[in-house]
């Protein structure tokens, strides 16, 4: 059975997904709008996907750890291509709990805000699923060594 809720937040017995808007961080204009996926799997219990709807084209896709994104709720957290921290108040001035979220990659560095709200609700829904430290129990050892024995030639 799937759950939905206000935000666009969807779950079942292996999935949750939120349909979120962010806003890019560009120094000295108005933030926009965009749409992203924050999606998490039973089938790759420490990752966070994070699907960013940038065009009609292929969404730019982001993964990483699901423990990263939830200690950087509470603090400045990552280095290298993801980090993660909170604040009181957007770039804007506009005040209420945001989570600002940093990618780097080899073209470039992105910075976005999203709702620290929207954001923990899906965390609190990831961690309903798969609890923390739990799992290792979802990951199945054999078949993924299986795959990578096919994958060597």
């Amino acid at each position: 059975m799937t759950q939905r809720n206000k935000i666009g937040l969807t779950m079942n017995s292996s999935t949750v997904s939120a349909a979120l808007t962010v806003r890019p961080v560009i120094p000295r204009q108005t933030p926009q709008a965009l749409a992203a996926s924050f999606l998490y799997s039973t089938k790759d219990p420490y990752a966070v996907r994070v699907l960013f709807h940038v065009s009609l084209h292929e969404p730019v896709e982001w993964v990483f750890a699901r423990d990263l994104l939830a200690a950087g709720c509470e603090n400045h957290e990552g280095h290298g291509d993801v980090r993660v921290w909170p604040s009181a108040v957007s770039q804007d001035g506009t005040p209420g709990e945001v989570l600002n979220i940093e990618l780097t990659s080899p073209f470039g560095t992105a910075q976005f805000e999203a709702s620290g709200a929207e954001i923990s609700d899906f965390l609190v829904r990831t961690y309903q699923l798969v609890p923390a430290g739990q799992e290792s129990q979802h990951i199945d050892v054999t078949a993924e060594l299986d795959d990578l024995l096919r994958q060597t030639p």
